[in-house]
């Protein structure tokens, strides 16, 4: 297919497993909006030893999440870089007050989302997906701990966007494909 050209501002979000990076990455191929993970934003910024990269590093080597300020430091950047016409965040916002400093972001812009798409997945599907992907840290208790504080934490996220009016949620099972089919026909809207 053809790669056009959207101007689209939207969040993808989804517990572990829910398939958010393959999606963000066929959606991004099929309408040509910068896809921003914030794993990739803050390994490029460790990487680049910028100043938020080298703050970043200290709380990821000690097994630590990176502190909100952080995170919005990065997305800040990058929102003013290439992703100033549009963009595809995924796995940022993680909790309601990282949702709330997105829309303060946005407002000194003077731009909204366009788009927020919860992609569901039963809890037993995902728990089949990561223990098939084979990674060394995926053991069902350890996925049923991360899909407990997605539950207590993420998810919250969903109804602050749907009294917003922006939130789409959408099936997670079945091909890839179909799964974009289903997102994509939301953005069409």
């Amino acid at each position: 297919m053809d790669e056009e050209t959207t101007v689209m501002r939207a969040v993808l979000l989804g517990p572990p497993g829910a398939g958010k990076g393959t999606q963000a990455d066929l959606i991004q191929k099929r309408l040509g909006v910068p896809h921003i993970s914030t794993g990739d934003l803050l390994r490029t910024a460790v990487g680049n030893r910028t100043e938020l990269g080298v703050r970043a590093k200290g709380f990821m080597d000690e097994g630590k999440l990176v502190p909100d300020d952080l995170v919005i430091g990065l997305i800040r950047e990058r929102l003013h870089d290439d992703a100033a016409e549009g963009f595809l965040l995924d796995g940022f916002p993680r909790n309601v007050s990282q949702g709330e400093a997105l829309g303060e972001l946005l407002e000194e812009s003077g731009v909204e989302l366009d788009h927020v798409v919860s992609i569901a997945v039963p809890v037993d599907e995902l728990v089949g997906r990561m223990l098939g992907r084979g990674r060394s840290d995926d053991n069902e208790d350890t996925i049923r701990a991360r899909l407990e504080v997605y539950r207590r934490e993420t998810a919250p996220l969903c109804e602050y966007y749907r009294e917003r009016g922006v939130l789409r949620e959408v099936d997670g099972v079945g091909s890839p494909q179909e799964i974009s089919r289903r997102i994509l026909s939301h953005f069409d809207a």
